[in-house]
């Protein structure tokens, strides 16, 4: 997600904070937070399949290769 979404995020929340939000806005706010945690759980997916485990008996796991691809990652 870009930085002209989350600016405007940013704005839609502090509007409704102050004056209130019309139906048009609070729709686009419902998108954008929408997109936002999208993008959020996409790159804590990409950054999990890339994480490798240290077992206690000294393997290593690999969570993409183990979990990833369940997913369709």
């Amino acid at each position: 997600m870009d930085e002209k979404k989350i600016a405007r995020i940013n704005e839609l929340y502090h509007k409704s904070k102050s004056e209130g939000l019309s139906p048009e806005e609070l729709a686009e706010q419902k998108d954008l937070r929408q997109e936002y945690i999208l993008s959020i759980r996409r790159n804590i997916r990409n950054q999990l399949d890339h994480v490798t485990v240290v077992n206690p008996d000294g393997t290593m796991a690999d969570l993409g290769k183990m979990h990833g691809k369940k997913r369709g990652h």
